[in-house]
């Protein structure tokens, strides 16, 4: 049995489906996990919705996901560079939507003992206090408060002291920290602005999975969200993590990795870039 991870898609049809065709999954034994990100910029989020709503994928939320629900439900307009208008025109844009909302945050596999998330983990959550926290969300997103929530998405609290004095902030802080975060201070604050490769970091900050303070350390964790990060070999294995987003959307490649294995999977995405 093999347990298929694929990186960000982001509107990558083209190459989604040539990934699928060369990991040939046998559907009776081998599994689709997404890493989030299914949408935009890319050049067909609508076939993207599509095919892995009808796959039986796990698949988690990433902050791109995110963004199409705010604008769908009116609490965002659509940037320049987004491709949501035809999952926002599609006759099934409400099947779609709902299936969408109600992914979750974090997938953990008990069996297998991998953890997938979009962005990671922030260094004061265990795995048990990460699923919990997530959870909380993916009862807000999947429930009746769903729109209100989406109109108070955005915002950059980057401690859960901040967080607490916020609102709605603790629900936003969590989201922040699971599909946003790439980078910590030393004392393990959120950086929510660089998006650069480890090597070009400014001072102060370091990749979450390298905070000498978090707690999550020992869990096996896949995450997708950092296209610019080569992840060093040497570290993943010190560290318990792998990463699988190779930049498709901005001419990379499109990756799969099988958890069981390690065997990795990957398709040329220079036919499926950006559409901006």
């Amino acid at each position: 049995m093999a347990t298929w991870v694929i990186g960000d898609i982001q509107g990558c049809l083209e190459a989604f489906d040539a990934l699928l065709r060369t990991l040939d999954p046998d559907p009776a034994a081998d599994r689709i996990w997404l890493a989030g990100d299914l949408v935009n910029r890319g050049p067909d989020s609508l076939g993207v919705l599509r095919r892995a709503s009808r796959l039986g994928a796990e698949c988690v939320l990433g902050n791109h996901d995110l963004h199409l629900l705010a604008v769908a439900y009116g609490a965002r307009p659509c940037g320049a560079s987004d491709t949501f208008q035809p999952v926002l025109e599609a006759p099934d844009r409400k099947p779609l939507l709902d299936w969408l909302r109600r992914r979750p945050l974090l997938h953990h596999d008990p069996g297998i003992g991998w953890t997938m998330v979009h962005g990671g983990l922030p260094p004061e959550w265990d795995l048990a206090t990460a699923r919990r926290r997530a959870a909380e969300v993916e009862r807000v997103l999947a429930g009746d408060r769903a729109a209100a929530f989406l109109a108070h998405l955005y915002g950059n609290e980057a401690s859960e002291e901040e967080a607490a004095e916020a609102g709605w902030g603790r629900l936003r802080y969590t989201l922040n920290a699971l599909t946003r975060i790439r980078c910590v201070t030393a004392d393990g604050r959120l950086d929510l602005s660089f998006a650069g490769s480890p090597e070009g970091r400014p001072d102060g900050l370091v990749p979450w999975f390298c905070a000498p303070t978090r707690r999550s350390r020992g869990e096996r964790l896949v995450f997708g969200h950092w296209a610019a990060l080569d992840l060093d070999p040497e570290v993943a294995k010190r560290e318990r993590v792998r990463h699988v987003d190779t930049g498709c959307v901005w001419g990379g490649r499109l990756t799969a990795l099988d958890l069981q294995t390690g065997e990795v999977r990957s398709v040329d995405c220079r036919s499926s870039t950006r559409n901006s």
